[in-house]
């Protein structure tokens, strides 16, 4: 193993679109503390979330497998007796770098699995602070959502808690409770003779809109809902600002690796509104990249990605390489001189091309969500039965787009080629196919054994 092994740092957003940034190209608000984090190590355009939605997500970005092939992928149920969740048998980069020596928290939105097996704790973390649902009330931290199902078993339920002990901080807001527990973690762990791993996965800018009075009037001049918008994100930035600055302070900045990223796109969904509005919610910006959250176009998948260590990566780059959420795992383990050969990963390790210029081995990046399929392979695109509005119509049931001169998907050139289309499109069916094989023998089934156990 390396001497001084880096400390590692994940920070997640929850439904920000890839325009949503100054540094992204985002113009009536500011983000500093994160444009500051991109200067200070690699930016990249093309970075992908390995699915459209929170849970499948996360489970790519903790395991470095694609959602399928980690057990999750779709959105996990809340209750507190639901039976999906991360199966205890798939490897984290928590459960890896503990293994090593490193002390590993939590503090944010898990949405992994709420049953024991599942939880933070099944998965590497030493500590962890926050909720397991997708989503929670601000200030109360109730999830709400199951209410929209009906039925006692949707009542509402609290959903906040320190290392399995159910905990009330009624009234504090919730991103920066977060942003206090993440400090604190790395204010004490510096102390200590081992590296840490820390995953703060913030739940903003997801529903519901809340944001203090202070962070609103920053922001008068903006139509409410973009002036909330930049409200929770900018909460965001000034936590990635107390992080970093605590970093400095114990003098482990230097050695922190640190990636930022969104889990999905954008969403549209009407309960961002909070006053009955039923038309789409556009207060996020997908940076004019077409779908959001639930699609397999650019909109729903391309998000904000950046990786700093000032230690190993140079800084002020942009880079325009297409990489996922999914390679973060097998950069990690590089980084630390853990071997991977134990661990079943879909992802390749990023540490060359991001310290030398190394160019990636060209590969194809595949892509599912409730019957769409997606296929990235250089600068060409295909969707597959792609949607734009979750439970709404195929536009186009296929659809190819050059995303180097239309990043937008303006563009159909599937006609224009079409063996093209053939080849790429066998390949992300030959995928799927495998998918859903493991699905079927091995996920389902043991999906089944722990409903019947209940």
């Amino acid at each position: 193993m390396m001497e001084t092994q880096p400390n590692i740092i994940i920070v997640l957003t929850d439904d920000q679109g890839y325009g949503d940034l100054s540094c992204m190209g985002n113009t009536d608000f500011r983000t500093p503390n994160l444009d500051h984090l991109a200067a200070s190590g690699a930016r990249f355009t093309s970075w992908y979330a390995n699915s459209p939605v929170c849970s499948p997500s996360r489970a790519s970005l903790l395991t470095g497998r694609y959602p399928g092939n980690a057990g999750v992928r779709s959105i996990l149920g809340g209750g507190r007796r639901a039976s999906a969740g991360l199966p205890a048998s798939v490897s984290t980069i928590a459960t890896a770098l503990k293994s090593q020596g490193y002390k590993t928290g939590m503090m944010g939105k898990w949405h992994l699995g709420t049953v024991d097996g599942s939880r933070p704790n099944d998965h590497g973390f030493d500590e962890w602070f926050g909720f397991l649902a997708g989503c929670v009330d601000y200030y109360s931290h109730i999830f709400y959502w199951a209410m929209n199902n009906g039925g006692v078993a949707n009542d509402p339920l609290h959903d906040l808690w320190e290392n399995d002990a159910e905990i009330w901080q009624n009234g504090d807001y919730l991103t920066n409770l977060i942003t206090e527990r993440a400090v604190e973690f790395i204010r004490r762990t510096s102390r200590e003779d081992a590296p840490f791993f820390l995953y703060v996965p913030y739940n903003a800018p997801h529903y519901p809109m809340h944001a203090p009075q202070h962070y609103m009037e920053r922001f008068a001049h903006l139509p409410w809902d973009r002036q909330v918008m930049a409200a929770m994100l900018s909460a965001v930035d000034d936590g990635v600002g107390d992080i970093m600055n605590e970093l400095e302070r114990q003098n482990q900045l230097e050695n922190t690796m640190i990636v930022f990223m969104s889990d999905n796109g954008p969403s549209r969904e009407t309960r961002n509104w909070l006053d009955g509005t039923k038309d789409p919610y556009y207060g996020g910006s997908s940076g004019g990249l077409k779908g959001h959250k639930f699609s397999l176009y650019e909109g729903g998948i391309r998000v904000p990605g950046i990786i700093a260590w000032r230690d190993r990566i140079p800084v002020g780059q942009v880079l325009d390489t297409p990489v996922a959420a999914m390679d973060f795992f097998p950069t990690v383990m590089t980084a630390v001189d853990i071997p991977t050969d134990s661990y079943e990963l879909d992802g390749i390790n990023l540490l060359p091309h991001l310290t030398t210029g190394e160019a990636l081995t060209a590969r194809d990046l595949y892509f599912e969500m409730n019957g769409q399929l997606a296929i990235r392979r250089g600068d060409m695109k295909l969707v597959l039965d792609g949607k734009l509005v979750e439970g709404g119509d195929v536009p186009v049931p296929v659809h190819l787009a050059n995303l180097r001169d239309d990043m937008s998907e303006t563009y159909n050139l599937a006609d224009e080629y079409p063996d093209l289309v053939t080849d790429m499109q066998e390949s992300v069916r030959t995928w799927y196919d495998s998918i859903t094989r493991r699905w079927t023998d091995e996920w389902q089934p043991a999906i089944q054994e722990r409903v019947e156990a209940d």
